[in-house]
């Protein structure tokens, strides 16, 4: 830290939009302070006013509905919230500048992204032509994007997740801000690229001394890179630490219960901790505590009395339990501590000898079509032989960068994509044969749960008619009333009211709506499901309800799970097996504390590196991985690998590696494991 003054300073920040349902109060009376060359992290759920108050301090509050309504936004001791719109504007991007959340989104598809950066520096600095061309590569360059020259006439949809990050962020430095802020800079991201953005970010913060407001849900990324947190709950700060002090000893009870949800390895065969209810709506005025509702520490003072900031030397809570004079009304009785864990020991999970789906040699081959006959001048080689054995009561989790082809394999296991070639068994039936109201009967048998379910609800539906769908395309009620009782077991089971049915999808939260799609498989009564990263968009505490949801449902239905994803933290507590899948194939396989207790393939090892730790006394080594995953349309001649292999040697470069076996039932395709 260079400098303990602030560079950034709010107070009493309120930023409230009038709508029809009432004044929301998104951000409902903050304080904090940034200082120079530290990275300060604003942590919480979705719906709590994190990325509001990002906007409201970049004053790009949507209007007229919103608007900042009270506070202070002091830079360097200027009052941003008293300048007119055109005095902003040379201090947006300039001495104040932000990354945003989707790069997609963000950057103009239409403009060339060395187009869009030189847009800002002919702005800010009046550089116009080579100059600007020249900076513009420079910024690219420091990014780690390489090729800057040629990357710099390419356009957004050219690059890969983690390129269109990296040009974002240099969008954001090409103003040289003071301070910058980061909103949610790696949620969608593989473990691989967060790792280098992250490491990037602190790099140019160490060269460049600027300040970064962090915004994120994800624990593992605050403890790596903030100097102090703060814990934001219903449009207000409920905690403020050092990160040390922070992790050792989260004293809010809702900060406690974030830590709960947090899936890992020592809590295998036991319930998450979940936050029960939700956030609540910010469309009226709080009387009490904010999460008494969902707090097990609670009592009758909390419902009644607003709590006030408790503040002591560098860090401040927002509690009852801290407030002596409060504190001293709470009755003998009230047992639950803040720190009450919700979990329970689980029984042995539902097993058999036999395999209940068999997938052998797989592949998935997209024909490129050119020139005015369409003929076939290639293949995108998206899944080269995949094979992998399913039991009932059991789960494989399939894992890998974005783009080695895990969801397609995912689908051309049901058949939704047909298979180019290879086999898939489900018990005595090959699916592959079949097609017609044969494939159609056998769907009942294999689900999927999407990985987006907002889009994957119909928006015109209503949830009852949503799950019953299912339901009477299967001929799985032999009545309408059948069927409706049918409706309010499942939704029962995955823990929604019945007054749900006649409610749209976009009534409902984020995990709500996958609870939707976990009841929408489960209506036709399957024995396979695909989860295609049903958590990969939630809050940690969301996640803990839906992977608790489904153990539960695999215990006591028996279900086989391919659950597909990028987050090795739920693989460690949610899978028996894992599967590692590099461009198409295989890498590595087995049990799942044989594979991540003991990686053998490098890119196995890479990936686990990358892995963000809870713990900040872990030191960890992050194996760099050289370069974008290779095309499928022609992949590396030998191991597809070797390009980015730390541990190439000229075998590598020549021929394919055959499978190794390295212990009971995990096996590796590497050279330098073969005979």
């Amino acid at each position: 830290m260079n400098n303990p003054d602030p560079v950034l300073k709010v107070t009493d920040l309120k930023t409230w939009f009038h709508t029809d349902a009432g004044v929301v109060r998104a951000v409902d009376g903050i304080s904090f302070e940034v200082r120079r060359g530290e990275t300060f992290a604003l942590l919480g759920e979705s719906g709590c006013g994190k990325s509001m108050t990002a906007l409201s301090l970049m004053r790009l509050v949507p209007e007229p509905a919103g608007r900042i309504v009270a506070g202070e936004i002091l830079l360097e001791g200027q009052d941003l919230c008293t300048l007119p719109e055109v005095a902003m504007r040379p201090l947006r991007g300039h001495r104040l500048s932000m990354i945003f959340q989707e790069p997609m989104t963000s950057l103009n598809p239409v403009i060339t992204v060395g187009d869009q950066i030189a847009e800002t520096l002919q702005h800010h600095f009046s550089l116009d032509g080579a100059a600007a061309k020249k900076r513009a590569c420079d910024l690219l360059a420091s990014v780690g994007i390489p090729d800057p020259v040629r990357r710099y006439d390419e356009y957004p949809h050219q690059m890969s997740g983690g390129m269109k990050q990296r040009i974002m962020i240099a969008m954001a430095l090409a103003g040289e801000p003071e301070v910058l802020i980061a909103d949610e800079p790696t949620t969608a991201l593989d473990v691989t690229i967060q790792a280098q953005i992250l490491d990037l970010l602190r790099q140019l913060q160490k060269n460049r001394g600027m300040a970064i407001l962090l915004i994120t849900h994800d624990l593992a990324v605050v403890s790596e890179m903030a100097d102090r947190v703060a814990v934001m709950y219903a449009g207000q700060i409920v905690e403020t630490a050092d990160r040390a002090a922070f992790f050792d000893n989260p004293r809010h009870p809702y900060s406690q219960k974030l830590f709960h949800s947090l899936p890992s390895r020592n809590k295998r065969g036991e319930n998450l901790g979940v936050i029960r209810g939700s956030v609540p709506p910010l469309n009226r005025e709080f009387v009490g505590c904010r999460f008494a509702n969902r707090c097990e520490a609670a009592w009758e003072a909390c419902e009644k009395i607003d709590p006030r900031w408790i503040a002591e030397a560098g860090s401040g809570v927002r509690c009852h339990l801290y407030d002596p004079a409060v504190a001293a009304t709470r009755p003998a009785t009230a047992t639950g501590t803040a720190a009450s864990p919700v979990a329970a020991t689980r029984k042995t999970p539902l097993q058999t000898n036999g395999s209940l789906l068999q997938v052998t040699d797989l592949k998935v081959h997209f024909p490129i079509h050119k020139g005015l006959f369409k003929k076939v001048v290639g293949h995108v080689k998206a899944v080269d032989g995949v094979s992998l054995s399913l039991r009932s009561g059991r789960t494989i989790a399939l894992v890998g960068e974005s783009g080695c082809g895990k969801t397609t394999a995912g689908k051309a296991i049901l058949q939704l994509i047909r298979p180019t070639g290879g086999k898939v068994r489900f018990g005595d039936v090959e699916l592959t044969t079949l097609s017609g109201p044969a494939l159609r009967e056998k769907r009942g048998d294999c689900q999927i749960i999407f990985q987006d379910p907002y889009a994957s609800l119909n928006p015109r539906m209503m949830v009852g008619d949503i799950i019953n769908e299912g339901i009477e395309a299967q001929r799985r009620a032999k009545s309408s009333s059948e069927a409706e009782a049918r409706v309010d077991q499942l939704l029962e089971q995955v823990g929604l009211p019945i007054e749900a049915k006649p409610r749209y999808p976009h009534e409902f939260s984020g995990g709500q709506r996958q609870r939707i799609c976990i009841a929408r498989a489960l209506a036709v009564d399957p024995k396979v499901i695909v989860c295609d990263e049903p958590t990969s968009a939630l809050d940690v505490s969301v996640q803990a309800q839906i992977l608790n949801l489904l153990k539960e449902l695999q215990e006591r239905l028996g279900l086989a799970y391919l659950f597909i994803t990028h987050n090795l933290s739920v693989v460690e507590y949610f899978a028996h097996e894992v599967a590692v899948m590099y461009l198409g194939r295989i890498v590595e396989y087995g049990p799942v504390e044989a594979v991540l207790n003991h990686p053998q393939h490098p890119y196995t090892r890479a990936l686990l590196s990358a892995v963000p730790q809870i713990d900040a006394d872990q030191k960890r080594t992050i194996l760099r991985l050289e370069g974008e995953i290779p095309s499928p349309i022609n992949p590396p001649r030998g191991c597809h690998f070797h390009p980015r292999c730390p541990e190439v040697m000229t075998v590598c470069r020549e021929t394919y590696p055959e499978e190794t076996e390295r212990g009971t039932g995990h096996t590796v395709r590497c050279h330098l494991y073969s005979k």
